[in-house]
């Protein structure tokens, strides 16, 4: 049974940073030796940076079923960073098969809170003293994928960000799972007032 990842493509980009044969070799010695558990991984890209004394290392795995698994660490040293992203990416791993196991097993009702609308009156919005004009940041692409609010946390669990968008496959609307601060997930299924 082949326990490791054979001819996997990596793609290495170093910022500000050239790219020797030692790190080159480091890297694909890392990713490579990450166990053929599920998911499987398809690609793998990393991007290393140098910002004055940080040594930022960001590695983003391209797996089976449409899954992308990303994460970043910063240290003093580049190989640290390396090592410690990898074994977060373990980690996540190790977690998502753990929660494809339990997805097995019955669930109790009501594992995912439902939030209350609130609405917000005009006047409160303008009490403020200081205006301060919002300015866009950066745009990013979102692909919004059909899923279920299982595969939509498990999602979320792989990733760092704080939401995942996706079309509810239960609902057939547009649904968003979130991180709340105490660990649970909410679900925000918007209403379209102009549809009904």
């Amino acid at each position: 049974m082949q326990k490791h990842n054979v001819n996997l493509p990596i793609i290495i980009t170093g910022r500000h940073l050239e790219i020797t044969e030692a790190i080159r070799e480091f890297i694909h010695r890392k990713i490579e030796s990450l166990h053929l558990d599920y998911p499987r991984i398809i690609e793998a890209k990393v991007i290393l940076d140098v910002q004055h004394h940080r040594q930022i290392a960001e590695i983003i795995l391209f797996c089976a079923d449409h899954i992308v698994i990303e994460v970043k660490s910063t240290t003093e040293d580049i190989y640290a960073s390396v090592d410690e992203s990898i074994s977060k990416i373990a980690r996540r791993m190790r977690k998502f098969k753990t929660r494809l196991l339990k997805s097995h097993r019955p669930r109790k009702d009501g594992s995912i809170r439902h939030i209350q609308e609130q609405v917000i009156h005009a006047e409160s919005m303008h009490e403020e003293k200081e205006h301060v004009e919002p300015s866009y940041v950066h745009q990013e692409g979102y692909k919004v994928r059909p899923l279920y609010v299982d595969e939509a946390i498990m999602d979320l669990e792989l990733s760092d960000r704080p939401f995942v968008v996706f079309h509810n496959q239960k609902s057939h609307r547009l649904a968003i799972v979130f991180r709340r601060r105490d660990g649970d997930y909410g679900l925000i299924e918007p209403e379209d007032k102009q549809a009904s």
